[in-house]
């Protein structure tokens, strides 16, 4: 594939980028930190009002960009760069979710939400034993007026935020797909503890809700799901590229300025030889994430299968994971025992990637399904 850059994409990234430096510094992201919701509600405003990122995967009969998922991991990508507190990530999540149901009116209202700014929660999983459709921990049934759905779903990642979920629940063998509002009796949505403080995640709680018919988006999700995941992970691969970009520019600005036996650290070879070694790190995994993208946007058209889609996704994820992880923990080391400490931001790097390497399946775990394609079905796939 001979990717490049379009002016529009390249003007993209130069305003994601500009902005960003511009409102989302460490002192925005700390101050979020420290604050009940974890996200910084100002600049998610100022983004929605000046910027319309959220509205990049919206079609444009919904009120959106009508963009791809190019344009998508160019702006997450700098978003991880800076860690930045909003949940971006995840009303692109729930703009995937819906488009695979463009036909229906109340997917097409949503949307437009979207658009808008509303964060509308993605709950598919209770991640025991697995992401996908095996993980799922919510339960539909059908009643006289409806359904009625009760479990437990966790890692939403509009934390919780979220004024509206989509949730995905078994019914028999097979997936549905259910619309809730977060304030409906039984529903109980709630922010739960994780090591990365920049990124909340949600848990929800379901006991007996009730569903009218009209909020049924679908009745036979499962292969929606695996694509919608898959999807996700080139998000995810996005803002890890981002993670792992930022703790290599810092672990040199560190090294080019600490002074130890009268000179730079960074003049030293076995310091050059570890800050090459996270640039391969980063470079690799840039390339596969963009090689991604572009898989995601075929497979938004049918111009590519499933298939691919999950193999594209699952090089990133094996990819990305691990080079956000290295480099975060290579900048722990260059930086020596004060890398830990609050005082330097390196320390939001390694828990940001240190959380991210578990979300929707560790590296390891994708070289697996690689493995599988490749080897256990015979495919002709050229990971």
């Amino acid at each position: 594939m001979n990717f490049s850059f379009t002016d529009e994409q390249l003007m993209l990234k130069d305003s994601v980028e500009g902005f960003l430096t511009e409102n989302a510094d460490s002192g925005i992201v700390r101050q979020a930190m420290a604050s009940e919701s974890g996200v910084d509600e100002n600049l998610w405003q100022k983004i929605c009002a000046e910027m319309y990122w959220q509205a990049i995967l919206v079609p444009e009969e919904c009120g959106g960009l009508g963009l791809g998922l190019v344009e998508a991991v160019i702006v997450l990508e700098q978003m991880g760069r800076f860690l930045t507190p909003v949940p971006l990530a995840a009303g692109i999540q729930s703009a995937l979710a819906l488009r695979t149901l463009a036909d229906q009116l109340q997917a097409h209202t949503l949307l437009a939400g979207l658009a808008e700014g509303r964060l509308l929660g993605l709950a598919h999983t209770a991640a025991r034993p697995s992401w996908g459709a095996s993980g799922v921990g919510v339960i539909a049934n059908s009643t006289v007026n409806g359904w009625s759905l009760s479990g437990e779903a966790r890692f939403i990642a509009t934390g919780d935020l979220a004024t509206e979920l989509l949730v995905v629940a078994k019914i028999g063998s097979d997936l549905g797909l259910f619309r809730l509002a977060a304030d409906q009796t039984g529903v109980a949505l709630s922010k739960m503890p994780t090591m990365d403080q920049t990124r909340p995640m949600g848990v929800l709680q379901l006991h007996d809700v009730t569903v009218d018919p009209e909020s049924c988006l679908s009745l036979d999700w499962a292969e929606q799901l695996e694509a919608v995941l898959d999807y996700s992970r080139i998000a995810l691969g996005a803002e890890q590229v981002g993670c792992a970009q930022a703790s290599l520019d810092q672990s040199v600005a560190y090294v080019s300025e600490r002074v130890q036996f009268g000179r730079t650290i960074a003049s030293y070879q076995a310091i050059k030889h570890k800050a090459a070694d996270m640039m391969l790190k980063v470079e690799s995994a840039r390339s596969l994430l963009y090689y991604a993208a572009c898989v995601g946007d075929e497979a938004l058209t049918d111009a590519a299968s499933s298939e691919d889609l999950q193999e594209a996704a699952a090089m990133l994820a094996s990819s990305a994971g691990d080079a956000a992880f290295f480099c975060a923990g290579t900048g722990i080391q260059l930086h020596g025992g004060v890398g830990i400490t609050e005082e330097y931001d390196i320390q939001l790097y390694f828990k940001r990637a240190r959380s991210m390497e578990a979300y929707l399946g560790r590296p390891d775990e994708q070289r697996e399904v690689l493995a599988a394609m490749l080897l256990d079905q015979g495919g002709s796939h050229a990971a």
